[in-house]
């Protein structure tokens, strides 16, 4: 199945509730204030943007300001493909949160040229993100990236480069096989990392490489494994 709509101007709105195996969807907005709705939806009551299927793929491409993604997606064999330019914009989005398909077999690869973006991403329930291949790129400052996923041999690499860019992930599983990757290189100046890998009964890597300069920041990370969790 194949489905394409491209967008113009300001203040546009896509809704879309998809159902079915093999879906290729291709959304394009240029502007400001656009929404693909979902998620806590405003502007003309939206909603929707609901993916429920197998092997599907989503490209988007967002350029302009003050833009919003919004929506679940329910998918086993998931690609997504996320192009966002331009400030201001929010990006929200849940992967499988009631456990339909398991989320297993997603990549996503997601790439920022703004600043002041706010991304949420959460993918799956209880250590059922398996597989998962998670990729981002950020230019800019002032970002603020937040994900939570319950692993199975996730891979989560950050690339961010630019100053004031706050990253919060947490990293949670309970299955034996629940071991995560986390890969964060970063360039610029002031950063906030908060960190936790949280697996139960497995090992987490975690490799951080960033060049800040004599700004003033905050990383945070907690490796926990069923201890006492005393913060930082």
């Amino acid at each position: 199945m194949m489905s394409a709509l491209t967008t113009y101007a300001a203040d546009n709105e896509i809704y879309v509730d998809q159902s079915g195996t093999g879906a290729n969807i291709d959304l394009e907005q240029l502007g400001i204030s656009n929404i693909i709705g979902g998620l806590n939806s405003t502007a003309g009551s939206l909603n929707a943007f609901d993916l429920d299927g197998n092997s599907m793929t989503l490209d988007i491409n967002m350029i302009g300001a003050t833009n919003k993604f919004l929506g679940d997606i329910n998918a086993n064999t998931f690609t997504g493909l996320y192009n966002f330019t331009g400030g201001t914009n929010t990006f929200t989005i849940q992967v499988d949160p009631t456990n339909t398909y398991s989320s297993a077999g997603s990549d996503h690869n997601i790439a920022v040229t703004g600043s002041s973006n706010t991304f949420t991403l959460n993918q799956g329930t209880t250590a059922l993100a398996a597989n998962l291949n998670l990729d981002w790129i950020i230019q800019g400052s002032n970002n603020t990236v937040t994900s939570n996923i319950n692993i199975d041999g996730a891979t989560n690499y950050m690339d961010i480069d630019g100053s004031d860019n706050a990253v919060t992930y947490t990293g949670t599983g309970v299955n034996a096989s629940a071991g995560g990757y986390f890969w964060l290189d970063h360039t610029g100046g002031s950063r906030n990392f908060n960190i936790q890998q949280l697996s139960t009964q497995d090992n987490d890597w975690l490799k951080i490489i960033s060049v800040s300069g004599t700004s003033a920041s905050t990383v945070c990370v907690i490796q926990n494994d069923q201890g006492t969790n005393l913060g930082c």
